[in-house]
């Protein structure tokens, strides 16, 4: 049985498509990472997930039970949603003790979540008093109350500082050793790649990519940057290493050459051969960031671009459709 499954998962907010006939199978076990860019509908799949809104259409099933039923698997399942909610005069403890009261948990359980996100010396301070770090800790030890058997976080490492984004990074791998299956939203995309074992990445609300992260990594590309000591080189270079079968892309101060890390050293001899010094040569490999702005688009212009032509082409095939059920009325 799957953690999660979606066929055709769609939510339509005032004719605008959050989630556009979202296909989706997690398998149980492990830490996903849930990406795109903003507005692309991560947070609105969230909450149709548990239940908190309801589809426009399609189906969807969070351990193995349908999302029209959430009370049947709410006690299964701890989220953790945008900027955790808490009352400032209690104690983050107090909090939780409330929480777990709400829920029909034992109080022997906040003492358990405060020690795994590491706030157990800071369970009887004032919520007033504690940084956006410890709130968003105080976050996730919340949405562990019920042991739950599938984590959904959206941005964990929210206000964390380097140490205490490390510290979560620990604990979602914990986590998913015991078993327990976790969807992690972040625009952390270097947390993601370290931190998780599959990514799914969607774009105003369209899959683009559900699978292993090393599937997906697969994509990236390993190039070397080099830059000669006179920038009048440049040129010239480009077309050393083209009579060699490299490609290369010139900017005006550094050429990227598609070519295997490893082939350092003999574009290095190329340019002695031809008496141009090399300022600077460095292979790099794409990271995950690379690769996601590649499917993605780099800029908010590239997304606008794309947003604009979705509702094009949306419109046209209503506007088809409309006129294909009045032909038949006739």
């Amino acid at each position: 049985m799957s953690a999660i499954a979606t066929s055709g998962l769609t939510k339509e907010f005032k004719g605008l498509v959050a989630v556009d006939s979202l296909d989706l199978e997690i398998p149980k076990g492990g830490v996903v990472g849930f990406v795109g860019p903003n507005g692309s509908g991560k947070s609105t799949t969230i909450r149709m997930l548990l239940g908190l809104i309801t589809p426009t259409s399609g189906t969807a099933e969070v351990l193995g039970t349908s999302v029209t039923h959430p009370s049947k698997y709410a006690g299964r399942v701890g989220a953790l949603i945008e900027s955790p909610s808490f009352v400032p005069s209690l104690s983050g403890a107090a909090n939780l003790r409330s929480l777990a009261a709400l829920r029909g948990l034992s109080r022997s359980r906040v003492e358990d979540v405060l020690d795994i996100v590491g706030l157990a010396g800071r369970g009887d301070d004032l919520v007033k008093s504690y940084s956006l770090g410890m709130k968003q800790r105080l976050g996730i030890a919340a949405a562990l109350l019920p042991d739950p058997e599938l984590l959904i976080l959206d941005e964990p490492t929210n206000g964390l500082d380097p140490a205490g984004i490390v510290e979560v990074r620990t604990l979602l791998k914990t986590l998913a050793d015991e078993g327990r299956t976790l969807l992690v939203s972040s625009h952390l995309l270097s947390e993601i790649e370290a931190a998780c074992s599959r990514v799914v990445v969607i774009r105003f609300g369209e899959m683009l990519f559900s699978g292993e992260l090393d599937e997906l990594m697969g994509r990236a590309t390993v190039h070397v940057e080099l830059a000669p000591e006179h920038q009048s080189d440049m040129s010239r270079l480009a077309e050393l290493y083209a009579a060699r079968g490299w490609k290369s892309e010139v900017d005006p101060t550094l050429l990227t050459v598609e070519a295997p890390g490893d082939a350092a050293a003999e574009l290095n001899r190329i340019a002695a051969a031809e008496g141009i010094t090399l300022a600077a040569l460095t292979p790099r490999e794409d990271t995950l960031e690379d690769v996601f702005l590649q499917m993605t688009g780099a800029t908010d212009g590239d997304n606008a671009l794309f947003r604009s032509r979705q509702r094009t082409k949306r419109r046209f095939n209503l506007g088809r459709r409309e006129k294909s059920a009045s032909r038949e009325a006739k």
